[in-house]
């Protein structure tokens, strides 16, 4: 027996998600073809098989999170003399009978007049006594419900895309019904027979355009949850972030009234990011806390925050100074895409030299935007607004874009973040 322990898919990283295994106990692999895959650094990583062999045992099911250095999958060389143990199937029929066990105890304990056997009929209806696993399941979210399962759901409104599936494989039981219904928070709910998609895919919101994009509604869930995926990431980068850089934020806005039409803000803004490195490159920089080290870099390869509802993506835009706005907005682009796909590689999730976030796609004037480290600086662009302004003793409307600029003080001083500060808003208060 060989047992294969999860390696270190980044840099250091603690842990990673199973998001898909492609094999199962049993299958004969061979070196290199498909395993599984990882969710870990904020991208999807697939692991191919190690050896030539015979799956005798997954150490996790899709939705674990294993520890780099645990044990992910056991081999058996093949010819070699193993048991493997075959999961207890949830069949249609064993889940029917279930169900009807689940049905008699609520009718049991019932005030209702209606009989029994009017309830067992006319809840469930003709429930199938079809012993195929799968064809006569439906899929809600990625879980599986039988006929039987489906009808108990009905007959208690209980929403089959909100529970949490206990069957092997991510089949739904009866009990799984009776424990939502049973919830102190649970509701009536329109029962649906249209099943969901069986993954759905998380629509990646880009925070940097200049549009509000449309957000997918959270479904609500008042019990615990581990975190999981790029939000884990995301705890423990900014975890980190606190623990490690001493903040400080300075504001203020530029007037981009003289902008000719059609300008592409992504593109300005990066652009001004680049004049404002050169004019003042400390906050294009790396830091070392434990060795009080600075490293100045010359070149600018910006970390885009990304915002999605499964949590925050900062792929990078390298060597930005040398592109032109039609490069950055065909970068733009890419990144968007690759985000929406969750396709970014890894090597596209690091080493960013100064960081970008347009929050103010959504709401909001100035923030106090965090920095990853071992950047010094990040710059956040708040809500685009009119204001009044003096112009040659008139008032004229103008527009203008809040700018938040925070830098680990330890690295810059106040006098060199205002410096860098005023020199983006120069360049974007030019015309073109």
């Amino acid at each position: 027996m060989s047992i294969f322990k999860l390696p270190d898919l980044g840099e250091g990283l603690p842990d990673a998600e199973i998001v898909e295994w492609h094999v199962k106990v049993g299958d004969k692999v061979e070196v290199d073809q498909p395993m599984v895959s990882m969710e870990t650094a904020k991208a999807v990583v697939d692991v191919p098989v190690p050896q030539a062999g015979i799956v005798v045992k997954l150490y996790g099911e899709p939705g674990d999170v294993i520890d780099t250095g645990a044990a992910l999958i056991e081999f058996a060389s093949e010819g070699e003399e193993v048991v493997i143990e075959t999961p207890e199937v949830d069949s249609p029929a064993k889940l029917r009978a279930e169900a009807e066990e689940v049905l008699k105890e609520l009718n049991e304990n019932s005030v209702s007049t209606v009989k029994k056997e009017e309830n067992i009929g006319t809840v469930v209806g003709q429930m199938e006594s079809s012993d195929k696993v799968l064809d006569s399941m439906q899929d809600f979210g990625g879980k599986k419900a039988a006929p039987a399962v489906r009808a108990l759901a009905k007959k208690l409104n209980v929403d089959l895309n909100t529970i949490e599936a206990t069957g092997t494989g991510g089949v739904i039981r009866p009990s799984d019904v009776k424990a939502a219904a049973n919830k102190p928070s649970h509701t009536a709910k329109t029962y649906n027979p249209k099943p969901a998609p069986a993954k759905p895919v998380a629509v990646a919101e880009q925070i940097i355009e200049s549009a509000v994009p449309k957000m997918e509604k959270t479904v609500v869930d008042d019990n615990w949850q581990q975190v999981k995926g790029s939000r884990r990431t995301m705890a423990r980068v900014m975890q980190n972030s606190h623990a490690n850089i001493v903040p400080t934020t300075i504001m203020d806005d530029a007037d981009i009234n003289n902008w000719q039409a059609g300008e592409d803000i992504t593109a300005r803004l990066i652009r001004s990011l680049v004049v404002a490195a050169q004019a003042e490159p400390t906050l294009n920089a790396w830091f070392d806390g434990d060795k009080l080290s600075r490293r100045l870099i010359n070149h600018v390869d910006v970390g885009i925050a990304v915002d999605t509802e499964d949590g925050l993506f900062v792929p990078t835009m390298r060597n930005c100074e040398s592109l032109s706005p039609q490069d950055i907005r065909n970068e733009m682009n890419t990144i968007k895409q690759q985000v929406k796909s969750r396709a970014i590689p890894p090597e596209a999730m690091k080493d960013y030299t100064i960081m970008l976030s347009n929050f103010g796609v959504y709401a909001g004037r100035y923030a106090t935007p965090v920095i990853t480290p071992p950047c010094v600086s990040i710059i956040a662009a708040g809500k685009l607004r009119h204001e009044v302004v003096p112009v040659l003793g008139g008032m004229e409307a103008h527009r203008i874009i809040p700018l938040s600029l925070t830098f680990d003080h330890r690295a810059v001083t106040g006098g060199e973040a205002a410096r860098f500060l005023a020199a983006m808003i120069g360049d974007l208060q030019k015309s073109r």
